[in-house]
């Protein structure tokens, strides 16, 4: 693509950044004018005339008469839109479904995604991204080549002759515009294939002699892709392949344990890595800033967030807040509301604002995710921070990594036991786990309180497996690419001990 069509692209996507201004600058009107629209297209649904959508006039009202859901409560309403009937959740037709793979339990999920979710949510998140990435680089020359899009591992298919379904990357794929088909690779046939293994090499293959400047998925899979490369070509960095690469759009899972192999393959400090908040829910959030580490709630994508303090989680009358009631510092359960029919539906993520003015967040766990055997309370974004402070400290890089609690029983010491894939293993395992165990106690006081005098909770333990366990451990599940991911913490060792027999 030549270099005019690069500066027209840029500057057409750049006009969208005064839109986006506008809701920083106004977040709370724009989050009720859009609750009281979607109310009102979905008043005259079976689901708006359960609950009376016509008298609803004040976000206090519709919280307390529209109940808080889970996937198995609006289940029920998924399986008849699946079977064809329409007008339940939503008013327009529901064709989309996500099948939904950011978990590694045996059930589906099966997420409604209606042609306004794809035009005004996940479309729009996709445009927006590259258009705050333009504004931030307007020397960009990302156009003059393609995105490497790392799509899902299942193609599109049917439930009947009128509903389809998905990952939620190979319905955008499949959606694409013609305009954004032209500019990414590999092909949609190459792109959409099931077997994540051979797809993986059809994408090494079918990319090399391609002027890719920038590439987009999960971590953990494009990471493998990139090794696979190094490996057909024979070369020694990823930039020797593509030269003018300069952009890693990251989402599904943290990106600080990756963040040093990504610098080791593509050595160079004019790569940029811009974090994504996106699910088959919905698009969320997007890093505005360079060089940061949270995003910007996108607030005019259709959906009306609530969120509820992670601590009254367990409470029966706990209470969602609007987004005018939130604070900093906090985690919360965070319960949407889409132009896709999801009603005050909680998600299973927790976030934590990082600013106010505007709505920035970080993702800080999920709301079954994390470890609280013993009251210690350990989250995702505790064990994120204290694993990378102990690579830093011991030269070490992490790969893939698991932990769960060990309980007090059989002669056993309670404590933490982490299942680690190191690239490169620590200088020194004991300093590793000091370090671990060290900042693990500084940023949450209820763990320093449950070591305290190793009364309770002993050390952590540390078990280096061999590089390929935890791979095989998903293949094991059909758990193969797109955004399918291990659990870091699990409050009890199904994983853990699942795991394990796979490094044998």
């Amino acid at each position: 693509m030549s270099p005019l069509l690069n500066s027209v692209i840029a500057w057409f996507l750049k006009q969208r950044v005064s839109q986006i201004d506008l809701f920083k600058e106004n977040p709370h009107q724009v989050q009720n004018d859009l609750l009281f629209d979607l109310i009102e297209k979905a008043k005259n649904t079976e689901w708006g005339k359960k609950y009376d959508f016509d008298s609803i006039t004040s976000i206090e009202t519709f919280q307390q008469r529209v109940p808080i859901q889970e996937y198995e409560q609006v289940k029920p309403y998924i399986e008849r839109l699946r079977k064809g009937e329409k007008n339940l959740l939503w008013p327009t037709e529901i064709k989309w479904f996500a099948k939904s793979s950011g978990t590694t339990s045996d059930k589906s999920k099966f997420i409604p995604v209606s042609n306004e979710a794809l035009e005004d949510c996940h479309m729009k998140g996709g445009k927006d991204m590259l258009a705050l990435y333009c504004y931030s680089r307007p020397d960009t020359e990302i156009f003059t080549g393609k995105g490497l899009v790392m799509g899902g591992s299942h193609r599109v298919s049917e439930f009947n002759s009128n509903s389809y379904f998905g990952d939620i990357s190979a319905i955008l794929v499949q959606n694409f515009p013609f305009w954004a088909q032209l500019m990414r690779t590999p092909d949609i046939s190459i792109a959409l294939m099931d077997d994540w293994e051979v797809k993986l090499d059809k994408i090494a293959n079918a990319t090399i002699t391609e002027d890719v400047t920038n590439l987009s998925g999960v971590p953990s899979w494009n990471l493998m892709l990139l090794k696979r490369v190094l490996q057909i070509t024979g070369r020694k960095n990823v930039l020797e392949i593509w030269p003018n690469l300069e952009l890693f759009i990251h989402g599904g899972v943290s990106f600080a344990p990756y963040r040093e192999q990504f610098k080791k393959l593509i050595p160079s400090d004019q790569m940029w890595y811009l974090e994504t908040y996106n699910a088959s829910e919905g698009f969320f959030g997007i890093q505005d800033e360079p060089f940061s580490n949270e995003m910007l709630l996108m607030l005019d994508y259709g959906i009306f967030y609530e969120f509820i303090p992670l601590d009254e989680l367990e409470n029966e009358n706990h209470h969602a807040l609007s987004l005018d009631q939130v604070e900093t510092d906090t985690n919360y359960a965070m319960v949407i509301t889409t132009n896709a029919g999801l009603w005050r539906y909680m998600i299973g993520d927790t976030i934590q604002f990082t600013s106010t003015n505007p709505y920035r967040i970080q993702i800080s766990g999920r709301t079954k995710n994390f470890i609280n055997a013993f009251g210690e309370e350990v989250i995702i974004d505790n064990a994120e921070k204290a694993l990378d402070t102990a690579c830093k400290a011991t030269n070490a890089i992490i790969s893939e990594y698991t932990a769960a609690p060990v309980f007090l029983e059989d002669n056993n010491s309670a404590s933490h036991e982490y299942l680690i894939e190191f690239e490169k293993e620590p200088d020194n395992m004991d300093d590793f786990i000091n370090v671990l165990d060290n900042e693990l106690q500084n940023i949450n006081s209820d763990y320093e309180a449950k070591r305290t005098a190793d009364i309770l909770l002993k050390k952590p333990k540390v078990i280096s497996l061999p590089v390929g366990t935890f791979f095989n451990w998903l293949k094991s599940k059909g758990k193969i690419g797109g955004q399918n991911k291990v659990p870091r913490l699990y409050n009890n060792r199904k994983y853990v001990d699942e795991i394990s027999k796979f490094a044998l």
